[in-house]
C-alpha cells in the first residue's frame, strides 16, 4: 500500500430538521391544540485513532465527508428522526489543522482516542413548546441549526521513542535491520528510504522501544533539496535522536564534520524544538576503516564536531552492517528512555490553542 502522511478534507456535519407547526384535527374533537413535533438532530462528525490502520490513503481519493441531515418534524407530536454521524479512522499519531486558519483541532496520539470534529446541529422546535396560557393555538416554530464545516489538513506522524537522522547512505536503514525486526530496503545509492519505517526494538522480555527511520537529509533541505524536510514531522513525537555519520565515505573530498554539522543546521531552521531534542551521534562504518586507525579516527571527528557545533551528547561507534556495537546503543537508549517523561500531545503546552478532549463513550 501506498504510504500517504498528508491529506486535505472538506467536512460538514448534518443541519438539524425543522420543527412543523401543526394542530390536531379529529373528529369531535375541536380545537385539538398544537402537536407539532421537532426536528432531528444532524449526524456529526468524528475522527477515530486505529492502530490498524498505517496511512492516510483513505483520504487521499476521498475528498468530502458530508454527515446526514436531521429530519423534520410532523404533526401528532412525531419529531424527526436524528441524522447518521459519521466516524473517520485514521492512524493512530494523525494531526489535524484546520486549513483555513491552521489551528489545532485534534492530536489522536492513543489507539481508539476519539475526538468530535464537527458538530451537528440542534434540530428545531415544533410548536407544541409555544403553547401558552394566552396563545392556545401557536403558529410559531423554528429551523434547525446548520451543522458546522471545516476544510481540514491532516497530518500523520508516526509514534517513536527514537528516530534516524542522517545523510542518505549513512546506514540508518542498515541499523534499524540490525536492532529490530524491520527490513527497510538497502542499497548502495541514495534515497532508497522513500517513507517512514518503524522497527520495534526488543532489549529483553519485557523492554522494548520502537525506533522510527526517515529518508535522508541533505544540505538544503528546507529549500527543498533532495526529498525536502517533508518526513521530519515524522520524528517529533520523538525523546531521543540518533545521528547517523559516516565515518568512511565513498567520495574523498567529503569532510564527515561539516555534513554533520549541516544536518544539524537543517533542523534548526524546520523547528528549533527538534532540533533541541536529546541528541546522540552514532559514528558508523567502523568496519571500513582499518582497525589500528578506527580509534584515532573517532577521537578526531568527535574533537572536531564539538568545537564546530559545540555537541555535548553521547557518542557510540559502530559497524552497522555486522552489528558491532548496536547491542550497546540499544541498551543504552533503554535506560535513558525509561528515565524520559513520554512526550505530550501536540497543544497541551500552548495556552493559544487546545486539543479537544477526547470524546467519552
Amino acid at each position: 500500500m501506498k504510504f500517504i502522511d498528508e491529506a486535505k478534507v472538506y467536512i460538514k456535519a448534518g443541519d438539524g430538521g425543522n420543527g412543523v407547526a401543526s394542530f390536531r384535527r379529529e373528529k369531535y374533537i375541536p380545537m385539538g391544540g398544537p402537536d407539532g413535533g421537532d426536528g432531528g438532530r444532524g449526524g456529526s462528525i468524528y475522527m477515530l485513532a486505529d492502530r490498524n490502520l498505517n496511512t492516510l490513503v483513505d483520504y487521499r481519493y476521498t475528498r468530502k465527508f458530508l454527515a446526514q441531515r436531521g429530519e423534520n418534524g410532523r404533526g401528532s407530536d412525531c419529531y424527526g428522526a436524528a441524522g447518521e454521524d459519521i466516524v473517520m479512522r485514521v492512524p493512530v499519531g494523525t494531526v489535524v489543522y484546520d486549513l483555513n486558519t491552521e489551528e489545532l483541532l485534534a492530536d489522536l496520539p492513543q489507539d481508539g482516542m476519539k475526538v468530535l470534529l464537527a458538530r451537528g446541529g440542534k434540530g428545531g422546535l415544533g410548536n407544541i413548546h409555544f403553547k401558552s396560557s394566552v396563545n392556545r393555538s401557536p403558529r410559531k416554530c423554528t429551523k434547525g441549526e446548520e451543522g458546522e464545516e471545516f476544510e481540514l489538513r491532516m497530518e500523520l506522524r508516526v509514534l517513536a521513542d527514537v528516530g534516524l537522522l542522517g545523510l542518505p547512505n549513512a546506514g540508518k536503514s542498515t541499523f534499524i535491520r540490525a536492532v529490530s525486526a524491520a527490513r527497510p530496503k538497502v542499497a548502495d545509492y541514495p534515497f532508497t528510504t522513500m517513507h517512514p519505517n518503524l522497527g520495534v526494538v526488543r532489549v529483553d522480555d519485557n523492554r522494548s522501544f520502537v525506533i522510527a527511520d526517515v529518508p535522508g537529509l541533505i544540505e538544503g533541505a528546507a529549500d527543498g533539496a533532495g526529498l525536502g524536510i517533508r518526513f521530519l514531522k515524522h520524528l517529533q513525537r520523538t525523546r531521543v535522536l540518533l545521528h547517523l555519520v559516516d565515518l568512511a565515505p565513498f567520495d574523498p573530498e567529503a569532510d564527515p564534520v561539516r555534513d554533520a554539522h549541516a544536518i544539524v543546521q537543517e533542523l534548526e531552521k524546520y523547528d528549533p524544538s527538534l532540533a533541541a531534542k536529546p541528541r546522540w551521534l552514532l559514528l558508523n562504518k567502523l568496519d571500513l576503516i582499518p582497525e589500528e586507525e578506527r580509534q584515532q579516527r573517532v577521537d578526531d571527528f568527535v574533537a572536531a564536531y564539538r568545537q564546530l557545533s559545540g555537541f555535548d551528547g553521547p557518542h557510540f561507534a559502530i559497524a552497522a552492517i555486522s552489528g558491532e556495537g548496536c547491542k550497546t546503543i540499544t541498551y543504552a537508549l533503554m535506560e535513558a528512555l525509561e528515565h524520559m517523561e513520554p512526550p505530550l500531545p501536540l497543544g497541551d503546552d500552548d495556552d493559544e490553542t487546545d486539543s479537544p478532549a477526547p470524546v467519552q463513550e
